[in-house]
């Protein structure tokens, strides 16, 4: 079943709200997310419920099927592979791909997907550190912990961010916050929960609750 760009796009989203499908989603949140009227978000619901990608109830939510699942991944594969390429092929900064990918991940051709995913040696995760799907739609994992949540003198290495927004990836490029980057909390503000980071063993940062919030570390 090949859906629309719009229809790749909304269910996408669903995906994400759902939390994977953990749980149900508002149309209100949907149309948000969407910067859509309700209205519209619900003709988009009709026809993906026509498709059988959701489960829609009037006043209960929506649900994404399992086939809803499979099809929501392979656009998310083809968006976190495209990204990879951008930035380890074209040289694009992290903060530059998002864009490019959303218009490439609508190419349906799972052959140059395949090869894709074979020329950049089967990545495991994207410039910003979400998993890529595999071809078969599993994810790969890992226990990762917001660097907000870390205590003095805890260590680990930065994995991924939650906000992928190019504001904010230009604010970490200009602090010398990166993918990879090993840290030490030296200190934790009790009044705003502000830390002092030690990166790389060279480098002191000063970095507000708001933006630890938004870093995901594995700690070692």
């Amino acid at each position: 079943m090949e859906l629309t760009v719009a229809e790749e796009n909304y269910l996408k989203a669903i995906y994400h709200l759902s939390d994977a499908g953990k749980k149900s989603v508002s149309t209100n949140d949907l149309a948000a997310e969407m910067k859509n009227k309700p209205a519209s978000v619900s003709d988009m619901l009709r026809r993906l419920g026509e498709k059988e990608v959701i489960e829609y109830r009037k006043y209960y939510g929506l649900q994404i099927t399992e086939a809803g699942k499979r099809l929501a991944l392979q656009t998310i594969r083809k968006h976190r592979l495209w990204e990879v390429f951008l930035v380890e092929k074209l040289n694009f900064a992290w903060d530059e791909v998002h864009e490019v990918a959303e218009q490439l991940e609508h190419i349906h051709s799972p052959l140059l997907i395949q090869r894709l995913d074979a020329y950049l040696n089967f990545p495991k995760f994207d410039p910003h550190g979400d998993p890529i799907p595999d071809e078969f739609g599993d994810v790969r994992s890992r226990p990762r912990v917001e660097l907000a949540e870390m205590e003095i003198n805890q260590t680990g290495q930065i994995v991924a961010v939650k906000d992928s927004s190019a504001a904010f990836l230009r604010y970490l490029d200009k602090v010398g916050a990166y993918i990879g980057a090993r840290i030490k909390i030296l200190d934790k503000v009790e009044f705003d929960g502000s830390l002092e980071i030690l990166v790389d063993q060279k480098k002191n940062l000063f970095m507000s609750k708001e933006v630890a919030g938004n870093i995901l570390v594995l700690q070692s």
